[in-house]
């Protein structure tokens, strides 16, 4: 009896290291040289929650000396939660660079559109840069594509949403829209009948996805926004295989 209670407790421990060992990681990259959002910390939190809820390991950091590609090779994705001002050096951003180009995933919040504005390619994989905000308010939220994870759920055209709504500048025409605002719906919006909000698209050999929602501490307990950045970041993540390194183009600084 001894012999079978100690064989199904190696059991349930070798299934629990096999389990942890198939759980994607995450990387929560937050660090901030302009303004700092409020909400930051509420965002760390519940996605360290969703990572519990759908079985990914979440570390958080706003030390860019991790940007290393020996650091980043642990990731599946890598967020980019309100992030502002330009955060890494030039060593730091090839080897995120090379990440990306060898099959690594990337996720924009909010202000990670008001970042990094004097580093072309991370403006296209991020898909465009923040400009100007009005107050917060409510808007008419529109949904362009219910098959992505990010949108399937939303089974309304409109989607009613209050939050800091950023106008943006250089919109990588290449980015797939998911979801746009509608600027007649509230007052401040300077890109006219197409203002996108939300979208992802395969860059430069990794997946991006970016949301301009998370400005208020209580995005963070929306049910609606948090299944929106949940099904982004399994876009992002993609089928989690193995970087290939080898398709790195950009030299390491």
């Amino acid at each position: 009896m001894k012999k079978i209670f100690i064989m199904v407790i190696a059991l349930i421990i070798l299934q629990s290291v096999a389990f942890a060992k198939s759980n994607p990681r995450i990387l929560v990259f937050s660090k901030t040289k302009g303004y700092r959002h409020a909400s930051i910390e509420e965002g760390k939190k519940a996605i360290i929650q969703l990572g519990q809820l759908h079985h990914y390991t979440v570390d958080t950091t706003e030390n860019a000396d991790l940007f290393t590609e020996a650091n980043l090779k642990k990731y599946a994705a890598v967020i980019f939660l309100s992030t502002t001002g330009d955060v890494l050096n030039d060593a730091q951003q090839s080897a995120f660079e090379r990440y990306i180009q060898a099959g690594g995933g990337f996720v924009g919040i909010h202000a990670a559109t008001d970042t990094e504005y004097d580093w072309p390619w991370y403006g296209k994989l991020v898909g465009a840069y923040f400009v100007s905000h009005p107050k917060v308010q409510e808007a008419r939220f529109v949904i362009k594509d219910t098959k992505h994870p990010a949108t399937k759920f939303l089974t309304d055209a409109a989607w009613m949403h209050t939050d800091e709504l950023y106008n943006f500048k250089n919109i990588n025409p290449d980015i797939k829209v998911l979801i746009t605002i509608d600027e007649t719906s509230y007052q401040g919006g300077t890109n006219g009948t197409f203002h996108p909000f939300s979208w992802y698209h395969d860059f430069d050999g990794g997946r991006a996805f970016y949301t301009a929602m998370g400005h208020p501490k209580e995005c963070w307990t929306d049910e609606k926004f948090l299944n929106h950045l949940n099904g982004g970041l399994a876009y992002a993540i993609g089928k989690n295989k193995k970087l290939n390194y080898q398709k790195a183009k950009t030299k390491l600084l």
